[in-house]
């Protein structure tokens, strides 16, 4: 007796005569995400920046998705969605589709939030790693002025003033708040916390001799740092900035624990096959790469990185830990 083959058999056995049995166990196996892959990209690609028009995070989004467009043949649409110290881009992307065509270019504030706020619409697990472009670092600014030239003369004067000198921020729980916030933990100083909105308000007011001292992010700092209105007295990062390389790290100058360096990164929503996240991390490495993309980079006082989705993964997670310790230490918390 003959069973009559169920409507799902015939047709599966209908594509196995066309696609041939190989690739048909392939996809019955999970080829689907390599297949997809392999399409991928075809069609326009959006490009999430949680911040305003202009800034630096816009500027190499607009820089590195302008090359993007220009090797894979598809529209990058840059969409900026600023709000929420970030966290409404983040979102975004967060709840996106998996299939590659929402991107996020974020900052190291995505890793600060979740031990800043008490409620995130997302998980930091919601995202995926795809490649760290760039890094950057704070500086430690004094004015020329004081006649300061180093951190430990800084710290000097701040134990022998108490609470009478400042220490200005490019935002309130941003890195600069942090880095303020530990080195008065570190080196037992008191020092009041003057924050603004953002590094160009702050960078104006130093020059302007209204700080005492300042934590100012290296991209906003750079065209300013052969000033004779100010001293760079320290660098945070694990190694010198290449553009001020007599300044030292805040480690060389007495007070390890500076290491972690700000940086820009791509990331797209966790459950994007992987297959995509290695294809779109290895274009993005690539492009990093290229010698005028490079020189842009360098020339906006960043250290360009282009690194894939594992090399890019232990950063986030030794960041995150790391500023969780300060915020906890510091007792810092935003609502």
């Amino acid at each position: 007796m003959h069973h009559r083959r169920s409507a799902p058999g015939r047709i599966l056995s209908r594509i196995a005569s066309i696609v041939g049995s190989a690739a048909l166990a392939a996809l019955a196996a999970g080829g689907t995400a390599a297949y997809a892959a392999d399409a991928y990209p075809s069609k326009p690609i959006r490009l999430v920046v949680p911040y305003p028009a202009g800034g630096g995070t816009d500027i190499i989004a607009r820089l590195m998705g302008t090359q993007l467009s220009q090797r894979w043949g598809q529209p990058v649409i840059v969409d900026n969605k600023p709000g929420a110290s970030g966290m409404l881009g983040n979102d975004i992307v967060a709840k996106a589709p998996g299939d590659g065509y929402t991107v996020l270019l974020g900052i190291t504030a995505l890793v600060q939030i979740p031990s800043l706020y008490k409620k995130v619409p997302y998980r930091l697990s919601d995202l995926t790693p795809v490649s760290q472009t760039a890094k950057s670092a704070d500086l430690v600014f004094v004015p020329r002025s004081s006649g300061i030239t180093s951190l430990q003369q800084f710290v000097a004067k701040a134990k022998a003033e108490p609470g009478q000198l400042n220490y200005g921020s490019y935002g309130n729980a941003t890195s600069s708040h942090l880095h303020g916030e530990q080195l008065k933990l570190k080196a037992g100083i008191d020092m009041v916390h003057v924050p603004y909105q953002g590094s160009g308000p702050e960078t104006a007011a130093m020059l302007g001799g209204q700080l005492a001292s300042a934590f100012i992010d290296a991209t906003a700092a750079y065209p300013h740092i052969k000033s004779d209105k100010v001293n760079i007295i320290a660098v945070t990062g694990a190694q010198r900035h290449p553009a001020l390389p007599q300044v030292p790290t805040m480690g060389e100058s007495g007070y390890p624990g500076f290491e972690a360096n700000g940086w820009f990164g791509y990331f797209l929503p966790a459950s994007t096959p992987q297959p995509i996240v290695d294809k779109l991390g290895n274009e993005l490495a690539a492009i990093v790469k290229l010698p005028e993309v490079n020189k842009r980079l360098v020339d906006m006082g960043l250290i360009p990185v282009g690194s894939t989705p594992a090399e890019f993964k232990p950063v986030l997670e030794r960041d995150a830990a790391h500023w969780k310790s300060i915020v906890d230490a510091a007792r810092i918390s935003l609502d």
